[in-house]
């Protein structure tokens, strides 16, 4: 007898398993946007902006992209810039990229339309397995797992795998279980049942077992074993880089915005002027300047006593406007926030903006939150 217990399920124990999960899922199912046909367009830009996403923060979203890029035609030709002003918020700015890359893709190998076949979708840009499943499962019933964390969760359970999800050796494993298991008839529903169930019932700290329309087939309910899965071993915690950031502004009140690098970490995208610096300067600055948080009634500090940019003929405020922490999915961003003015040209490639001009740049997340903080500082100072 196989020690795997999915291979110990029988023809009719696995098909009541697919009724009764199907049944529940027809029920309860969440009504999602994406959902309301199985395209094959719609369903590739949700599953790229639901990867790292909560649900909730993708809808808009996906309303917003729909409305400007309604066709793969039209993604494909999008300027870039527009591109990710729509997508400006959700981070991973590659899937982006990646999206429109395919879409030109798809126009040039395969007429327009997106294709049909597991090896020819996963040949696209930015389309891996599980990708590939939700679309090729939804908008093509071939009977393919999406698995993402929520599946490998619900299965390791359901079977007690003792695999590591986080090793990726470890996916070959729940893919045979899912194939084991996965509807032929309704391949899109079980997968999106699998997703549903884990992200409502099947949680990852408290399961709901009570409510689970599978706790009958779960063989870690059956011995009580729930929270012993998944298996998974400790990530690496992101490694820290320390920033100083400088909101300048001039005498016609417009700010200094730079562009980062067309490839690398937020490629292309606007920030106020950022610049590394070692831990123990990021704490010095810290300690020193943090007595008042007020925007302009702060002692500033002449031009020969400069803060931070030492080679920016800018007047620095004496104090810190506030403190930005970002988390990538490697770094830590700690950012320290400081304000300044002058009324010299600092480069030639310096871009100055109107602040009711922001609207037209891409902004990444900490530039939002660097925003933020100075105008809450603007929103409390009485000066």
């Amino acid at each position: 007898m196989s020690s795997k217990p999915w291979e110990q399920w029988s023809p009719e124990k696995v098909q009541q398993f697919q009724e009764e999960f199907l049944t529940w899922y027809q029920k309860e199912k969440r009504n999602l946007p994406w959902r309301y046909n199985q395209d094959p367009y719609r369903v590739w830009i949700s599953e790229i902006m639901l990867q790292q996403t909560r649900v909730d923060t993708v809808i808009d979203y996906y309303y917003r992209f729909m409305e400007a890029f309604p066709t793969i035609a039209d993604l494909a030709a999008a300027p870039e810039d527009k591109l990710l002003k729509i997508w400006e918020g959700l981070g991973y700015y590659s899937r982006a990229r990646n999206l429109q890359a395919a879409a030109q893709q798809i126009l040039a190998e395969f007429n327009g339309k997106m294709p049909d076949t597991i090896d020819e979708i996963r040949s696209l840009k930015g389309i891996g397995p599980y990708t590939a499943g939700a679309i090729g499962s939804i908008s093509f019933k071939l009977p393919e797992p999406a698995i993402d964390g929520n599946v490998m969760r619900v299965v390791s359970r359901l079977f007690c795998i003792e695999e590591d999800i986080a090793k990726a050796s470890s996916r070959k494993v729940f893919d045979e279980a899912m194939r084991k298991i996965i509807s032929h008839d309704e391949p899109g529903d079980f997968n999106q049942a699998m997703m549903d169930l884990g992200s409502s019932i099947c949680t990852p700290t408290s399961p709901n077992c009570e409510e689970c329309p599978i706790q009958s087939f779960c063989l870690a309910y059956k011995e009580q074993r729930q929270t012993d899965f998944p298996v998974k071993s400790k990530k690496m915690k992101p490694k820290d880089v320390y920033y100083v950031a400088g909101i300048i502004e001039n005498q016609q009140q417009e700010f200094l915005l730079q562009q980062r690098p067309d490839s690398g970490l937020l490629a292309s995208m606007w920030l106020f002027p950022l610049e590394e610096v070692s831990q123990a300067r990021f704490s010095e600055l810290k300690s020193s300047y943090t007595e008042d948080l007020t925007l302009f009634s702060s002692e500033l500090v002449a031009e020969d006593s400069p803060i931070i940019f030492p080679d920016y003929p800018v007047v620095w405020q004496k104090k810190i406007l506030g403190e930005v922490t970002h988390v990538f999915s490697h770094l830590r961003w700690h950012i320290l926030v400081f304000y300044g003015r002058t009324n010299k040209n600092l480069e030639d490639s310096a871009t100055w903006v109107k602040r009711r001009d922001f609207s037209d740049f891409v902004f990444p997340k900490p530039q939002q939150k660097m925003l933020g903080v100075w105008e809450n500082n603007q929103a409390t100072d009485n000066h």
